[in-house]
C-alpha cells in the first residue's frame, strides 16, 4: 500500500494541462481529475487567496473521518456556513453532538417503513403529470418529488401547493453555495439573493409559528421545538435538512437516469427484474454505482485546526482541506476499469476496498440521512421503472456540474411513456 502515497514530480506541462482541464470540463472536476492523475494522492491548488489542500485515498479518507477528525473543524469562512448559520453541518463539538442527537430519530432506521407508502405516493403524484410521449427533464421532475418526500417526512407538511413559489429560492439557496467566483473574492457582493432567501426564510419560519400554535405531530420539526431552542436555530436546522437531504436525492437520482439511458441493455434488465418482485439485486448495485462514479456530496470541506500529518503529506494549522470523494472513487488503482459504469461490481456480495467508497463520509459524523436516501432511490426508482418506459433525448450535451452536490447539466430529457402491465 506505501507505494501508492509516494508522490510523483509534477511534469513541466502541469500548469496548461490543468488549464486545459478546465475548458473542456467546464467544472473544477477536471483540472482535480488532472492534478490527482499528475501529483497523487495529495496537491495543493495554486490560485490567488485559494490554495486549500486536496487529498484522497483510502489512507487519507480514513485520516480526515476517522483517525485524525479531532484537529479538523467543518465551520469555515464561505457561503456555506453563511447560509446555514448554526446548522448541524457547519458546527462542531458538543453543538453539533446535541442537534444531531435531537435529529436522528426521525431519520433511524427504525422509522424508515413509515415513510415508504408517503415516498411511492410522491413518485405517483409526480409522474401522474406526465403526458403520454412527452419530453420531461428528470432532473427537475426528480426534485419536486424529493422535495415532496423530505418536506411531508420531516416537517409533515404538504408543500405541493406551494411548491411553485418556492422553487427559485430554494434553487437561488443551492446556487448561494455552490462554487463561484466568491471563491477568488469573499466579499463580492451578491445581491441577486437577498429577496429569495428572504422568501424561503419566511417560509420556514412560519412553519415553526404554525407548528408552535398547533398540535404536535412525531416529527424531527417537533423534535427541535420541544428541545426549547430559539426558531433561529430550528430555521438553520430545517434548511440544513431541507437542501441537504433533498438536492442529493435529487442528484442521485438523476444520475441513475442518465447512466440507465446511456446504457439500454442495464435498463432493459433492471425494468424486469423490478417488475417481478420488490427485492432487487441490480438496482441497489446500479444506486451503488451511480454513487461511486457521481457521489452527490463529491468532495468535503474542513479547516485544519491542529497540524495535520498524513501518510501523504503535512498540512499546516488554519490551512482549507478538501478531501476527494470523486477523485477516491474513479482511482484506477482502487477500481478496475474505474471510469466505466459497472454495476456488476457490486454483485454477488463483492466488497470494495475500506473507505475507498464513501458517498456519505464515514466515522461518527457520517451522512445523518444515508438509510433515509437509499430507501427513497430505490422506492422511487422502483415505482418509476415499473410504470414507464424512459427515452434518452440530448444525452450526448450531459456533463457533470459541480454545484451544492453534483448534477447532470444542462438536464435529463427523457421521453416518457407508460408501460403496458
Amino acid at each position: 500500500m506505501a507505494n501508492l502515497h509516494m508522490q510523483k514530480k509534477p511534469p513541466a506541462d502541469l500548469g496548461l494541462r490543468v488549464l486545459r482541464a478546465w475548458l473542456q470540463s467546464g467544472s473544477p472536476l477536471g483540472p482535480l481529475q488532472v492534478m490527482g492523475d499528475e501529483v497523487g494522492y495529495f496537491f495543493q491548488i495554486p490560485l490567488p487567496s485559494f490554495n486549500p489542500y486536496v487529498v484522497f485515498g483510502p489512507s487519507a479518507n480514513r485520516a480526515v473521518l476517522v483517525t485524525q477528525r479531532q484537529k479538523l473543524l467543518w465551520r469555515n469562512t464561505d457561503p456555506v456556513t453563511d447560509l446555514l448559520r448554526r446548522g448541524v453541518l457547519v458546527v462542531d463539538g458538543d453543538e453539533h453532538d446535541r442537534y444531531r442527537q435531537l435529529m436522528e430519530p426521525a431519520l433511524h432506521p427504525a422509522k424508515l417503513p413509515a415513510y415508504a407508502a408517503m415516498m411511492v405516493a410522491q413518485a405517483k403524484r409526480v409522474s401522474d403529470r406526465w403526458q403520454e410521449g412527452e419530453a420531461v427533464d428528470l432532473l427537475v421532475e426528480s426534485r419536486k418529488i424529493a422535495l415532496l418526500i423530505i418536506f411531508q417526512a420531516l416537517f409533515s407538511e404538504d408543500i405541493g401547493p406551494d411548491l411553485p413559489q418556492l422553487w427559485q429560492p430554494i434553487l437561488k439557496a443551492i446556487a448561494y453555495i455552490s462554487p463561484g467566483a466568491w471563491i477568488l473574492w469573499r466579499q463580492m457582493p451578491r445581491p441577486s439573493f437577498t429577496i429569495p432567501l428572504r422568501q424561503l426564510d419566511a417560509y420556514l419560519y412560519n412553519l415553526i409559528a404554525q407548528r408552535r400554535a398547533g398540535e404536535p405531530r412525531p416529527d424531527m420539526l417537533q423534535a427541535l421545538i420541544e428541545a426549547d431552542l430559539s426558531d433561529g436555530v430550528i430555521r438553520d436546522q430545517m434548511l440544513t435538512m431541507l437542501i441537504a437531504g433533498h438536492d442529493t436525492s435529487t442528484a442521485l437520482l438523476a444520475w441513475v437516469f442518465v447512466l440507465l439511458g446511456r446504457h439500454p441493455a442495464v435498463l432493459e434488465e433492471l425494468q424486469a427484474e423490478v417488475t417481478q418482485g420488490d427485492k432487487s439485486p441490480l438496482l441497489d448495485a446500479v444506486i451503488k454505482e451511480a454513487l461511486r462514479l457521481y457521489p452527490p456530496i463529491h468532495i468535503g470541506n474542513r479547516r485544519v485546526a491542529e497540524p495535520l500529518e498524513l501518510e501523504e503529506g503535512s498540512v499546516p494549522a488554519g490551512a482549507r482541506l478538501f478531501y476527494s470523494i470523486y477523485l477516491t472513487q474513479r482511482d484506477p488503482r482502487l477500481w478496475e476499469a474505474a471510469h466505466e459504469f459497472r454495476p456488476q461490481r457490486f454483485l454477488g456480495g463483492r466488497q470494495s476496498p475500506p473507505f475507498a467508497f464513501v458517498p456519505f463520509g464515514g466515522g461518527p459524523r457520517a451522512c445523518i440521512g444515508a438509510a433515509f436516501g437509499q430507501l427513497e432511490a430505490r422506492l422511487v426508482l422502483t415505482y418509476l421503472l415499473r410504470h414507464f418506459t424512459f427515452e434518452p433525448l440530448q444525452f450526448e450535451r450531459i456533463h457533470p456540474h459541480m454545484g451544492a452536490t453534483l448534477e447532470p447539466r444542462p438536464g435529463v430529457w427523457m421521453r416518457v411513456r407508460r408501460r403496458a402491465r
